[in-house]
């Protein structure tokens, strides 16, 4: 057996582990079933993939997220890593083909999402490897009171039925006691060795402040705090908008969420990573498995919809050590608006069965068919012909994906209808002449047939894998032969790929999840309030607070977030009224906004807003329009 840390230099270059990560192996290597806590950056992935190279044998590696499966995949192979993965939107005879690959090409690693171990040819493969390890990653989703709880996480203990003396390593960043001790009952691991990091990152200043000019504060944040930046925001819109005001106030930033393709993701992932364009505006869709170790500020201008997901965002921040920030900037209207999203707008069992008959009526899929067939979506199309609330649908597709019925694989792409207009004698003739036209052409000929009889809708993503041609090469290609008058074509834009995980069934496939629908519901409302109560509380230390909600007691005050340092303490009475003179004072001369007094009063500027809150209170000032203050 060669040594960890061997392993750890020769494909991972680093000459000693982190904190925890040595003993979580050793662990392993033991055979001992094994938890391992870790919060965001404490490099979990190193924890099973190198004793799973000690070992021989194939690691078969269980996670929901598809787009954290093949970067880890990915990453494997460039470091000459033998590696598959197996998730939607596979054929039959692919999925046979990777699995007799498993089973006899000498590979290491096997990822699977937890849906595919329903499938009977996917259980009778895994019998048939040699498997030295499980690895189940984000295993809280196996509970039911964990962040986005998955059902087909039971499925799991079907690995440890298969291979019953095969140790168990289960991997989270975020559950609190109560998910920990229902994650190693519902894995059934055996007297599991539990190592769990402390949450506290002392290197993080976590701030919470109340604003109401959130751009200014934001630009003041940006200018004072050099380096990488990630500014989360809630929709798409919000990206392009604040990207946009961003770079109009000289402060170089891009835009990242999951409607931009596969190549602008790579080019503005790189600008930012190579310091380019520092600042990202992004949805959640940016930083799973993002591992850039100088992020030196995370702002978030909405609110998150739990610690859990605010916890990993915020960690983001600071990974090489040095000093950084985690700043909430909210208002009033950001309260309203958590909650109506999350909420208020909270699907019923009622609702779920309705948007799920009308995707299965969207994609025309018979009753008792449509099991893991994968679909080009376009989301605003889809509600669109239906007439449905954007919300209320997307929170729909939010909980058939986390209840196993369909995988949602938020990727951009493009759905084509083709429809080849000119004889197959001059389309071939065509071929002749242009080399890469005949291998995209001849691709989409063998793959649909028909489609000079009537346009035909093309999988642009299938004709690619089938030629080995990119999908902006393929499109190049088609709208040359459009204008040489070959063929007609239509391109939608498609910001999804949706793939059915169970045959259509409609009352009897979401019947029996109307409990689950109504517990997430609950869980939904108290984690929303845990994130209200965190931002209110003014009086314990930020840092304090995050770790207790995650079961650290003992930790000790941070000193560096908005609770803590002295900087954001709140003025004496006698200094509240001198400023309250001094903006009365301001006031006299003209009407000005909260901005304009920041710049001319020392005083910080939530103290400011607060002031200006109990002026308007007490009637002694008016604010009019375009947001500036007056006196009466």
């Amino acid at each position: 057996m060669t040594e960890p840390l061997q392993i750890l230099e020769k494909y991972w270059g680093f000459t000693s582990f982190r904190p925890l990560q040595e003993e979580i192996i050793q662990s392993v290597l033991d055979g001992q079933d094994t938890v391992a806590l870790l919060p965001t950056s404490g490099g979990k992935s190193i924890c099973f993939q190198v004793p799973a190279l000690a070992m021989e044998g194939i690691c078969i590696v269980v996670s929901p997220l598809v787009a954290l499966m093949a970067d880890q995949v990915n990453a494997l192979k460039k470091a000459g890593i033998k590696a598959l993965q197996i998730s939607g939107g596979i054929s039959f005879q692919n999925l046979e083909i990777l699995l007799d690959n498993a089973k006899y090409g000498n590979y290491k690693f096997l990822y699977l999402s937890p849906e595919r171990l329903q499938q009977e040819l996917v259980q009778n493969a895994i019998k048939q490897m040699p498997v030295n390890l499980i690895a189940v990653d984000e295993a809280h989703c196996i509970s039911q009171w964990g962040n986005d709880f998955r059902p087909a996480y039971k499925n799991i203990t079907l690995l440890r039925e298969i291979h019953p003396l095969v140790p168990v390593i289960a991997l989270t960043a975020t559950a609190t006691p109560k998910v920990l001790a229902n994650t190693i009952t519902e894995l059934k691991l055996e007297l599991p060795k539990i190592f769990k990091a402390s949450f506290a990152r002392e290197n993080i200043s976590y701030q919470v402040l109340k604003i109401e000019d959130k751009i200014y504060r934001l630009e003041q944040l940006l200018k004072y705090n050099p380096g990488k930046a990630i500014i989360y925001v809630r929709s798409r819109n919000s990206c392009v908008e604040i990207s946009s005001q961003l770079n109009t106030l000289g402060i170089a930033s891009t835009f990242y969420h999951g409607g931009i393709s596969a190549e602008e993701k790579t080019a503005r992932m790189n600008a930012w990573q190579h310091g380019n364009t520092p600042n990202m505006v992004a949805t959640n869709a940016f930083g799973m498995g993002i591992d850039a170790p100088d992020v030196r500020l995370v702002a978030h201008l909405q609110l998150p919809d739990s610690l859990e997901a605010y916890f990993q965002e915020a960690g983001r921040a600071g990974r090489d050590g040095a000093l950084a920030k985690a700043v909430i900037l909210w208002n009033d209207y950001d309260k309203q608006l958590v909650h109506r999203q999350f909420v208020a707008s909270y699907p019923t069992t009622k609702d779920v069965k309705f948007i799920y008959k009308k995707l299965n009526n969207y994609f025309q899929i018979p009753y008792g068919e449509g099991v893991f067939t994968s679909h080009p979506f376009n989301f605003s199309d889809f509600c669109k012909t239906y007439e449905l609330n954007t919300l209320l649908a997307f929170n729909s597709l939010q909980i058939l994906d986390r209840l196993g019925v369909l995988q949602l694989s938020k990727s951009f792409g493009r759905k084509s209808v083709v429809h080849f207009t000119a004889t197959s004698n001059v389309v071939l003739s065509y071929f002749k002449n242009d080399m890469l036209a005949s291998v995209i052409g001849k691709t989409i000929l063998r793959l649909y047939g028909g489609i000079f009889e009537t346009a035909t809708s093309v999988n642009l993503q299938y004709v690619s894998t089938k030629s080995g041609q990119p999908i902006a090469t393929i499109i190049k290609v088609l709208e040359q032969m459009e204008r040489d008058g070959l063929l007609t074509l239509q391109l939608q834009v498609t910001d999804a790929v949706l793939t059915f995980i169970v045959p259509r069934e409609d009352e009897k496939t979401i019947n029996p999840l109307a409990r689950e629908i109504s517990l997430q519901q609950e869980k939904k409302e108290t984690q929303v309030t845990a994130v209200l109560d965190y931002i209110e509380n003014d009086t314990v230390c930020r840092s304090l607070q995050l770790v207790r909600y995650f079961g650290e007691e003992d930790a000790t005050r941070c000193g560096i977030c908005s609770v803590c340092n002295p900087e954001f303490q709140k003025i004496s009475a006698g200094d509240r009224k001198t400023l309250s003179e001094k903006i009365l004072l301001l006031l006299e001369d003209t009407p000005q906004t909260s901005r304009e007094l920041s710049e001319k009063l020392t005083f910080a500027e939530t103290e400011i807003i607060n002031t200006l809150r109990l002026l308007l209170d007490s009637k002694k000032i008016n604010l009019g329009v375009a947001n500036k203050y007056y006196i009466k």
